[in-house]
């Protein structure tokens, strides 16, 4: 807009001065009045929130759904008239599944776009690539992805599951209905790592019998050699933490090798709904997934979800875990900001931990000690459709346990910084086997 100064140029005549000395006293009275009247005019600017995940890249098949699900979150609670009078306005930035990305991409958001919250990651190595940057700044992340528990930042609500609300219940699940031999395979980086250990315990602690372990470069198709060793070992059950497009190599060439789910069931813990519409399903059918939610289970919260997600989305589109708790991770944030009646990170950080939410899996709570959340768990099988049939469910939630007790927390930490300095201080493996 034009500058209105109170001066006149050189050349004006004496009315022109006096005129436009007039309109400076007019503006500046009507700048106080606005102040006046308006004294929180800046405070009804939209929120702006983060959402960073990957919306290019190997992990784009899993983590886009999870932008869907945010932004279905954000476009309920608007039409509700918003938060605190104002609107929510999204910042979604594309981590590209690159964690020096996702960094540069945290700290843009927090120091560029200011905004009040981050929703993102699905990667525990893109989680703790953001996580200093979230600390650095005294900001708030939620992060609603299942991964591998051994971290609890101050600055962090993790919304999805702990090991002990996933993958040790699947070991459990898997030793009762299919066999005690297990081989582990997942992609190279820091969570299947991590979990990997952790089910290695409780395979020894329930008397089965480790008879593999493998990993998939990160991104990478080549997974002949793994799935030749799994042939060989022979066990009864493969437990999977590949993730991403790896997955469409795996599980092809599982069939390839004879390897059928009627032969060899695989249970993953990265495979959902929505990542089975890019998948050849073919070649996943028979085997098993286990999650805290499905779309398959039934909840009147769930049913209402579903119909708002397939009626901004298309009826073609599917739920499953990440995208329910990405949904349900803007809803208990908002709740808590509500409760609060501020946007004060440390106090909506505080009222977070009290919150109880009826999200679409059922009542889903923070636990005030670890920040984490008390999660349901469920089995399913993957029927030739690509939809998955619910198998077995817990009755009740489960209390999230971020470090596991078969080892000390001091023990945890020492295993994650031998991984991390062995791989020259990244949180995935920069080399692939050759």
């Amino acid at each position: 807009m034009p500058i209105v100064t109170s001066k006149a140029p050189p050349s004006a005549p004496k009315g022109a001065v006096a005129i436009a000395a007039v309109l400076a006293v007019v503006l500046a009275a009507g700048a106080v009045l606005a102040a006046a009247v308006y004294p929180f005019a800046e405070e009804r600017a939209p929120i702006k929130v983060g959402i960073l995940h990957s919306r290019s890249g190997a992990m784009a098949i899993s983590e886009n759904s999870m932008v869907d699900a945010e932004l279905l979150a954000i476009d309920e609670i608007n039409a509700q008239g918003g938060l605190l009078g104002r609107k929510i306005q999204p910042v979604i930035a594309d981590g590209k599944s690159d964690w020096p990305t996702f960094a540069k991409e945290a700290e843009r958001l927090i120091t560029q776009e200011k905004v009040s919250v981050i929703f993102g990651c699905w990667t525990s190595a893109s989680r703790k690539t953001v996580a200093p940057v979230i600390e650095k700044y005294g900001q708030l992340m939620v992060y609603p992805m299942a991964y591998e528990g051994l971290e609890q930042s101050p600055n962090i609500i993790y919304t999805g599951a702990a090991p002990n609300q996933q993958v040790i219940p699947a070991i459990k699940w898997s030793l009762d209905h299919i066999g005690r031999k297990f081989y582990l395979i997942g992609s190279d980086y820091v969570w299947p790592r991590s979990i990997n250990e952790i089910m290695k315990d409780t395979i020894r602690a329930l008397g089965a019998e480790l008879v593999g372990e493998d990993y998939i470069f990160f991104g990478s198709s080549n997974v002949s050699k793994a799935v030749e060793r799994i042939k060989a070992a022979q066990p009864d059950v493969v437990l999977s933490s590949v993730v991403g497009d790896s997955n469409k190599a795996f599980y092809r060439a599982l069939t390839d090798a004879g390897l059928t789910a009627q032969r060899l069931p695989v249970v993953s813990v990265s495979i959902g709904e929505e990542e089975l519409r890019s998948l050849p399903i073919e070649s996943l059918q028979g085997h098993y997934s286990a999650w805290s939610y499905f779309e398959a289970v039934r909840t009147p919260e769930n049913e209402r979800f579903i119909r708002a997600f397939r009626s901004k989305y298309g009826e073609n589109r599917v739920t499953g875990d990440v995208i329910a708790t990405s949904y349900f991770s803007v809803r208990l944030w908002a709740k808590a900001v509500q409760e609060a009646q501020t946007l004060d990170v440390e106090r909506v950080r505080r009222t977070m931990l009290t919150e109880t939410l009826d999200a679409p899996e059922g009542l889903v709570s923070v636990d005030p000690y670890t920040q984490h959340s008390w999660r349901s768990f469920s089995v399913g099988k993957i029927r030739p459709d690509g939809g998955i049939e619910l198998v077995w469910t817990v009755d009740h939630p489960i209390r999230p346990v971020p470090y596991p007790p078969s080892r000390t927390k001091a023990e945890w930490e020492a295993f994650l910084a031998a991984m991390y300095d062995g791989w020259g201080g990244r949180w995935a493996n920069p080399t692939e086997a050759q």
